[in-house]
């Protein structure tokens, strides 16, 4: 159930943010609506909605990772 699912981002190892995703302005399936009416979205595509307080400073060489319980990780290095 997306409504209760939350966004954790980590750098390093260590947790910057947990917010709910019913705490997002528009809500994951109306984004997916929205965006279908102009482009075709396809697996693996990524929707980047920008972030949440707390994100702080990213150095380069960072390990930079969001992850959704029940959905996946998604890790990168920044730089």
């Amino acid at each position: 159930d997306p409504a209760s699912a939350s966004v954790r981002t980590l750098v390093g190892g260590r947790e910057r943010q947990n917010y709910a995703l019913a705490d997002m302005i528009f809500p994951p399936h109306e984004l997916v609506s929205r965006l279908s009416q102009d482009m075709t979205l396809m697996p693996g595509d990524i929707i980047a909605c920008g972030t949440s307080l707390g994100a702080g400073p990213i150095e380069e060489g960072d390990l930079v990772e969001v992850v959704i319980e029940g959905v996946g990780r998604l890790a990168n290095r920044f730089g």
